[in-house]
C-alpha cells in the first residue's frame, strides 16, 4: 500500500486520531466503535502478533521508509510533525500511530476455568497504573484479569503505552455483575486475597499452600483501596510488610510485589 499523505487535521481520513489527549471524547468514541489506538513500533508489532487487525496507520513523512511488516491491506497516512500534532493534540514522539480493530473479550465463566492465577481489580481508573499492572502481570505468571465495571480501559493508548504492549499477551474480562463476580471467581475454586493494609491483614509471604494453588490477588484503587463489600468477599486479607512508617505502596508496584510472591 504506497503511503498517501496528509496536509491538514481536517482530511476524514484520519478521523481515528483526532485529539488523542481528549480522555473523555476518545471514551466514547473507541470502544462504542470498536477500535484503539496503539503508539509506537514495538507495541504496534506485538498488537499484530497477538493478532489484532489493523485499521490504519498515521506517520510522520520522514518514517515512511522505515516501516516494515505493517498489513498491506490497511492505508498508510503520512504527515510532517507540525500536522500530526494539530491530528493529535501532542507530539508524537515515536513517530507512529496505528488504529486497530477490537476483539470480543473472553467469557468470564470460560476464562476463570482455564486459569490458575488471577489479577482482580476493583475501580482503577488510572491508566498509566493500568497498563503498568499488566505488564507486570504478563512478566510475572498471571494467567488472567478481571476488571470491576467501574476499570479504565486496557486499550486506551496510554495504558497500550505503558504496558509495552504487554496487555495484548494476558487475557482480561470485565464484570457486569460486581460483586456477584467475586462470589463466582471462589466458586470456580480461587482463593480470592485482598490486598489491603487494614485491620486483620497478614503477610502475604506467609500464604498458605492451600492459598497459592489457585490464588485471585484483589487490589482496589489508588487512595481509596478495595470498598468493604469487597473486603467482606474475600477469603483472606494479605498486606505486604514495610518498614519507616510507611503504611502504603503504588497500586502497580503493590501488584507487582503481591504477584510475584504468590506465583513462586
Amino acid at each position: 500500500m504506497p503511503a498517501l499523505s496528509i496536509t491538514s487535521p481536517d482530511d476524514p481520513r484520519i478521523g481515528d486520531y483526532l485529539a488523542l489527549t481528549d480522555v473523555e471524547l476518545r471514551t466514547r468514541w473507541e470502544p462504542p466503535n470498536g477500535l484503539f489506538i496503539a503508539e509506537g513500533e514495538l507495541v504496534i508489532q506485538r498488537a499484530l502478533r497477538a493478532g489484532y487487525r489493523m485499521r490504519s496507520a498515521l506517520v510522520d513523512e520522514k518514517r515512511a521508509d522505515q516501516l516494515t511488516g505493517l498489513p498491506p491491506e490497511a492505508p498508510l497516512y503520512t504527515a510532517p510533525p507540525p500536522v500530526l500534532e494539530s491530528i493529535t493534540g501532542f507530539h508524537v514522539h515515536r513517530g507512529i500511530l496505528a488504529s486497530f480493530h477490537r476483539r470480543e473479550l473472553p467469557v468470564m465463566e470460560e476464562m476463570l476455568a482455564g486459569a490458575r492465577s488471577l489479577a482482580v481489580l476493583e475501580g482503577l481508573n488510572t491508566h498509566t497504573n493500568l497498563g503498568a499492572l499488566f505488564r507486570s502481570a504478563a512478566a510475572l505468571g498471571i494467567d488472567a484479569v478481571v476488571l470491576s465495571p467501574n476499570c479504565a480501559d486496557p486499550l486506551y493508548r496510554r495504558a497500550v503505552r505503558v504496558s509495552m504492549g504487554e496487555v495484548f499477551a494476558i487475557p482480561y474480562a470485565k464484570s457486569d455483575d460486581w460483586p456477584g463476580t467475586l462470589k463466582a471467581i471462589r466458586a470456580a475454586g480461587f482463593s480470592l486475597l485482598a490486598m489491603t493494609p487494614g485491620e486483620g491483614a497478614v503477610s502475604i509471604a506467609d500464604l498458605t499452600p492451600a492459598q497459592r494453588e489457585r490464588p485471585a490477588l484483589l487490589l482496589g484503587a489508588e487512595g481509596p483501596g478495595l470498598t468493604r463489600t469487597a473486603l467482606e468477599a474475600a477469603d483472606a486479607r494479605v498486606v505486604i510488610p514495610m518498614h519507616n512508617g510507611v503504611d502504603s505502596l503504588n497500586v502497580a508496584t503493590a501488584a507487582a510485589i503481591g504477584f510475584y510472591e504468590i506465583t513462586r
